[in-house]
């Protein structure tokens, strides 16, 4: 199936389906020698509703298959208003999806444990017909999500919650057979805290709990989503530490993605012990703009994930990603000397870009996307606060595509080395030096070629190093039967 958008905004290199609503990764596991990527998927159109789950497999993260679509609603079931999020474990010739079971009539806010197998290596599946874990705690407010991972002979499995007294949490259930589950209490909890420093906060409740284990020498990382009833200001979060008997001790919260469009981020354990998450991508323009045009939201790119032995949490575009590279269209150094910018060269409009800045107090680079310069997206040092911004206020010249500035904490007084993937409407900023991420959305009406250019605004010398190469598409097969409506139903 090509991959070539059917409009300037859609991605060739991240996935999702042809059209249509996506949103939260679920399930992501590798069983019978694929990755497999299941997410929330909305087959009647581009808007938040009638949740099933989608489904991807690839033996390698560079060739896909679409296949049939995983998990749809059962009229009358417990899972009639959707079959929300959750993840997906390999047991053998088995594998199990542990998902939330929406029904409005129960509560909007409580969606118990349900599961399904496929024996076919994801291409059907059976529903349990009844709730695995019917009932949640006492003083939950918020109940869903779960993660289910395997600890020694038997496994563990998180569902996500908000307390009656204002604490977010992740509660911890354990089990021999993944059939019996025991209640063990809160894994961890705490009342509304600052991330990273910034305004947001961790959130009145935690959704799509993540576990990612410590290893010798290693801390380990409870990675959720900070959820608000209001749906306010939302943001990706993981505190750092270690467990304890059956409860995990963390330090202060800090940032998964620096980004305003990276949530519900999932965890795959690959094979040789390698980490991978993917997370979603939602839309940063006007509802009916995405209406119209058939389709809403992606995964961001897989990345390799890991937690250093001093507690920094990092990743970095998984390694095959490398082999999306096509055509070497830029490769620039040299020395600007004064404010004027330096033209760099062209890109199309998905790129994959290594950059190397020397120390200046405002060094930068600029993705012009128009001929006269009036839309850019910049990549700018600010030494002073000692962080790295991408600043979208003038990406798109359409008034219905939102704006704003994003940070990042960057070390000032060193080189700055960037790895940033633009793909027709998503950009992933990577520090290399110190593994951060930060993850946006932006609409440029500019048809290209586009242009980078280094920029200093200071008389200071900026030192450079720009390489730039095209982004190839995906290769997804054409899609299997059944991927698009469930049987019986209709537009």
């Amino acid at each position: 199936m090509s991959t070539a958008p059917c409009d300037p905004y859609r991605p060739v290199a991240h996935l999702r389906p042809p059209r249509n609503w996506i949103n939260d990764p679920n399930g992501l596991v590798f069983h019978d020698g694929h990755y497999h990527v299941f997410h929330q998927y909305n087959p009647y159109g581009a808007t938040h509703a009638n949740m099933h789950w989608g489904h991807f497999r690839s033996p390698d993260l560079l060739s896909w298959e679409q296949l049939p679509i995983a998990l749809s609603p059962t009229s009358g079931g417990e899972d009639a208003d959707g079959c929300f999020s959750g993840n997906a474990v390999s047991d053998g010739d088995r594998l199990i999806a542990f998902y939330s079971a929406n029904r409005w009539d129960r509560s909007p806010q409580h969606q118990p444990v349900t599961t399904a197998t496929s024996l076919d290596g994801g291409r059907t599946f059976a529903p349990r017909g009844e709730l695995l874990i019917p009932e949640w705690p006492e003083g939950c407010t918020m109940y869903r999500d779960p993660y289910v991972w395997q600890d020694g002979d038997g496994w563990r499995m998180l569902v996500g919650a908000a307390l009656a007294d204002g604490r977010g949490a992740a509660l911890l259930y354990e089990s021999a057979d993944l059939e019996a589950w025991t209640y063990l209490g809160l894994f961890d909890a705490r009342e509304q805290e600052p991330v990273g420093g910034s305004d947001l906060h961790t959130g009145e409740g935690w959704e799509c709990p993540q576990y990612l284990p410590a290893k010798s020498g290693q801390p380990g990382a409870l990675i959720f989503s900070a959820w608000n009833l209001a749906d306010g200001p939302r943001c990706v979060t993981a505190l750092i530490g270690e467990e304890r008997g059956n409860t995990f001790e963390a330090g202060s919260p800090v940032f998964v993605d620096h980004g305003p469009d990276c949530y519900a981020p999932a965890l795959l354990r690959a094979p040789g012990g390698r980490w991978l998450l993917w997370g979603w991508a939602g839309e940063a323009r006007e509802e009916s703009w995405a209406v119209a045009d058939g389709w809403a939201g992606m995964l961001t790119l897989p990345r390799e994930i890991s937690v250093d032995g001093d507690g920094t949490l990092r990743q970095q575009p998984a390694a095959e990603l490398l082999g999306r590279r096509g055509e070497h269209t830029v490769h620039a150094e040299g020395v600007a000397h004064g404010p004027e910018p330096v033209e760099l060269g062209s890109v199309g409009s998905a790129f994959d870009m290594t950059a190397r800045l020397e120390p200046g107090p405002a060094a930068g680079l600029r993705l012009l996307t128009t001929p006269d310069g009036h839309e850019y997206l910049d990549i700018r040092l600010d030494a002073a606060a000692g962080e790295l911004v991408v600043d979208r206020e003038h990406a798109s010249l359409d008034k219905r595509a939102q704006g704003g500035s994003y940070r990042m904490p960057c070390p000032s007084g060193q080189p700055v080395e960037l790895r940033v993937v633009v793909d027709h409407s998503i950009a992933e900023v990577f520090l290399t030096a110190t593994g951060q991420v930060l993850t946006l959305r932006f609409y440029p009406t500019g048809g290209g070629p586009w242009r980078l250019q280094a920029r200093n605004p200071t008389d200071a010398p900026l030192g450079f190093a720009v390489d730039a190469w095209e982004l190839l598409p995906l290769t997804i097969k054409e899609p299997s039967t059944g991927t698009e409506l469930p049987q019986g139903q209709s537009t």
